[in-house]
């Protein structure tokens, strides 16, 4: 629940953010708004020229395309429109049209909130996944080396830090994987395998390229892949720095394995015994067959016959529900700490108002000083005597220095007064 504060005596009601999200999009459509690094420059130049926005960043995921901005203008559907006409993508107008019927806009209070969640993963696919802070980071950190932001959203940006690592260190949201990949990646850490085990992927599928992705990056490097379509084989063992087949050299192969991953679209086991007992190639220890498909790739025979470590999807996909459930729960908990973060934050975008706004005092009172003492009393000031001079001199220093600190003091009390009024 948002606290009650009154947003317009800050600059927090200039805070704008134009959203396209996984909640309103389909996935495969917001690759059309992605920006890529090479264009990214010329195009935020574009918008901060076209609309005098004084600070931008923009951020670009596979489930979330945004563009946060600092700036008085109202997002109102014209503005919007005007806005993504200006980013000149690649689409149909008919296209832009029906993406802009699908945009989320956020002013002020919410924009801060809505970022705040965003980061904390509380607006992503998957609630908890910590990926989010980063790819936030990463994008704001781009666009300030590009000089697209300045003070104000770098204050917002440190609080999105802050809040999120409260959040990821306070609750559990993020303690337990909640995708099938992520938990047999887990259950493959927790078995005893031999150094750098001989890994066969049957299926070279979304599935498959993402748990290969994670033993890869874990310094596994023993792969072959053998897929239905000879291409995608070749195109994930490219990757993976691994020999691919088709798979109907499958019952052909004979360079044994340690753990076995499939996860193939067949309607029907594709691994009995006889493929297995081909597959061991006269090995006789206990196996890891990692069964990702449904319905499964091996038959219920080959787990009666031989030894294994079986690790299948519907076990996988139970765990999966309940630690989902168990993040869910803590939404209550993030949110409060976000609320709290909201309070504080308030209060130091006062204070950061002021303390830029008071960055002229020191050099204006010094110019008073100089004009006091070499054109309004420059007669008085010369008749002195050198003693008389010194004394004076100490008597304007320490003033000077009184005046530079009073009006910063009196100004942090009074914001905190009003802090008091707004916030409740």
């Amino acid at each position: 629940m948002l606290p009650e504060i009154s947003e317009h005596s800050t600059t927090l009601k200039n805070l704008k953010v134009i959203a396209f999200t996984h909640k309103h999009v389909d996935l495969k459509d917001l690759g059309n708004l992605v920006i890529c690094n090479e264009e990214l420059e010329s195009r935020l130049i574009n918008l901060k020229n076209s609309f005098d926005i004084p600070e931008i960043f923009y951020i670009g995921t596979c489930n979330r395309v945004e563009f946060v901005f600092y700036g008085a203008h109202e997002l109102k559907p014209a503005f919007v429109k005007e806005f993504m006409h200006k980013l000149n993508f690649c689409v149909p107008s008919e296209r832009l049209e029906c993406f802009l019927g699908q945009v989320t806009t956020y002013e002020g209070l919410d924009a801060l909130n809505h970022l705040l969640r965003m980061s904390c993963s509380l607006e992503s696919l998957v609630v908890g996944e910590k990926e989010i802070l980063a790819q936030v980071r990463k994008a704001y950190e781009r666009c300030r080396q590009s000089g697209f932001t300045g003070d104000f959203l770098r204050l917002v940006m440190n609080r999105l830090v802050k809040t999120a690592k409260e959040v990821y260190t306070h609750t559990r949201i993020s303690r337990n994987p909640v995708s099938v990949v992520s938990l047999a990646y887990r259950k493959l850490r927790e078995m005893k395998l031999h150094e750098n085990p001989r890994i066969l992927i049957i299926g070279a599928g979304e599935t498959n390229q993402n748990i290969a992705k994670y033993l890869q990056k874990h310094r596994f490097s023993n792969f072959v892949v053998f897929n239905r379509t000879l291409a995608n084989a070749l195109a994930l063992s490219t990757e993976l720095n691994a020999k691919a087949y088709p798979l109907s050299e499958l019952a052909h192969y004979k360079g044994g394995f340690d753990i076995m991953i499939t996860c193939t679209g067949a309607p029907e086991a594709i691994v009995d015994t006889t493929l297995y007992q081909s597959l061991l190639n006269g090995e006789t220890d206990k196996k890891v067959i990692v069964d990702l498909a449904i319905p499964n790739d091996v038959h219920p025979d080959v787990l009666q016959h031989y030894p294994t470590h079986y690790i299948e999807v519907s076990s996988l996909q139970a765990i999966a529900s309940k630690n989902l459930q168990e993040r869910y729960e803590e939404l209550a908990h993030a949110e409060r700490i976000i609320a709290e973060n909201i309070r504080e934050f308030i209060p130091i975008l006062k204070q950061r108002r002021v303390e830029l706004a008071m960055r002229e005092v020191p050099e204006k009172v010094k110019e008073i000083r100089s004009f006091a003492l070499n054109e309004v009393f420059a007669s008085e000031v010369n008749a002195l005597d050198a003693n008389s001079r010194q004394v004076l001199e100490k008597v304007i220093d320490y003033m000077e220095k009184k005046y530079i600190k009073v009006p910063m003091v009196m100004a942090k009390d009074i914001l905190v007064k009003t802090n008091q009024i707004d916030i409740n």
